[in-house]
């Protein structure tokens, strides 16, 4: 593979104009739109930013292991490790993985010595754990433990990220699979953000006893990130009107299907931002730097929120780097962003799709 490079990028006049045509072609909201601040307001060092890997196959997911990053790739199943030199070892192929539309290998976490993995197998999705052994260069899979299943899979709307959180539990997003009412319904997974023991237990101060269920009315969510004072936060993709960011609360109703987007209905709690899909569709999200960063696949941006002021947004890479799938914050507190071109959406360039490290301004 390649050895890390300075990456070029280009357009950015091209972009910003892009841009504000997409602002002004966007459905009239509810509320005031979030500011936009200048580029170079944010922070992150935009223009100076590296490839880590390239030539990638549908990624999806970036976990580190003791300084070590491992990727997820979706359509093969397979976990890869990322060395200092940009050289990848596969790490090993998750089995009975299934990949078709969206579907395949997804999210993966790393907790102590364990990888866990949200994957689509025949008829559902499920999260499995698998020990991780040897040294960086060298890293294996041991056996696969599954420890939720029959979480509900389609060609569309499986969700599929998964993060530990600061309380020590997994969250995993479910979408809601193509069946819009099970957003609604308690008893039902799909269409929820879940939170488990890192075996697979209920925790007894989930807000539904002997659920997993830790939120629900979500349509689509793929990005789950906390700030320092523990507040969660997670990004979700709309239908026709409005993707969302949303501060996550125990018990919380974020309303899909009954609405979308800011609605300031009782019962259902709105997003802190929203946006156009055509600007957005939000995926993995981090936060670093006293903002959230989030990586988007069709707006082909990555979006800063600062935290102090989460009614306003910064843009970086407009069009510059395609669709983006996941952002991170690698053990040094600067950002990897994963590029997605290459998932049947995307329109892949020379090197796609690859890893790019941005420095923090």
């Amino acid at each position: 593979m390649a050895r890390t490079e300075r990456f070029r990028v280009g357009a950015r006049l091209a972009a910003c104009a892009a841009t504000a045509l997409l602002v002004a072609c966007a459905p009239a909201s509810p509320v005031p739109s979030a500011s936009t601040l200048p580029a170079d307001s944010g922070a992150i060092a935009s223009g100076q930013e590296t490839v880590v890997v390239e030539d990638l196959a549908a990624p999806w997911s970036i976990a580190f292991h003791d300084g070590t990053a491992v990727l997820s790739e979706r359509d093969s199943a397979r976990i890869v490790e990322i060395s200092d030199t940009g050289d990848l070892h596969e790490v090993g192929v998750i089995d009975g993985v299934e990949a078709r539309g969206e579907g395949g290998l997804l999210g993966i976490a790393v907790f102590g010595d364990w990888l866990y993995a949200y994957s689509t197998a025949a008829d559902e999705n499920r999260v499995q754990r698998f020990a991780l052994s040897g040294k960086p260069g060298s890293l294996e899979l041991g056996e696969p433990e599954t420890i939720l299943s029959g979480l509900a899979s389609a060609t569309n709307h499986n969700g599929g990220r998964i993060a530990f959180g600061p309380d020590g539990m997994l969250y995993v997003t479910v979408g809601d699979a193509g069946d819009r009412e099970s957003a609604q319904d308690p008893r039902a997974l799909s269409g929820k953000i879940l939170r488990v023991t890192p075996d697979g237990t209920v925790p007894d101060d989930n807000p539904f006893a002997g659920s997993p269920v830790y939120s629900l009315g979500h349509r689509n969510p793929q990005g789950l990130a906390w700030a320092d004072d523990g507040t969660m936060y997670a990004s979700e993709f709309g239908q026709d009107t409005w993707d969302e960011l949303n501060v996550i609360e125990a018990g919380g109703n974020y309303g899909w299907p009954d609405v979308e987007g800011i609605a300031d209905r009782d019962g259902f709690i709105d997003p802190v931002q929203q946006w156009a899909p055509e600007a957005a569709s939000p995926s993995g999200i981090a936060i670093t730097a006293g903002a959230i960063f989030i990586a988007n696949l069709r707006g082909e941006r990555l979006r800063e929120v600062p935290l102090d002021d989460l009614g306003a947004s910064v843009e970086h890479f407009v069009g510059e780097l395609g669709r983006l799938r996941d952002v991170v914050v690698a053990p040094d507190g600067e950002l990897w962003v994963l590029t997605n071109n290459t998932d049947g959406r995307g329109s892949p360039r020379a090197g796609d799709d690859r890893v790019v490290h941005v420095p923090r301004g």
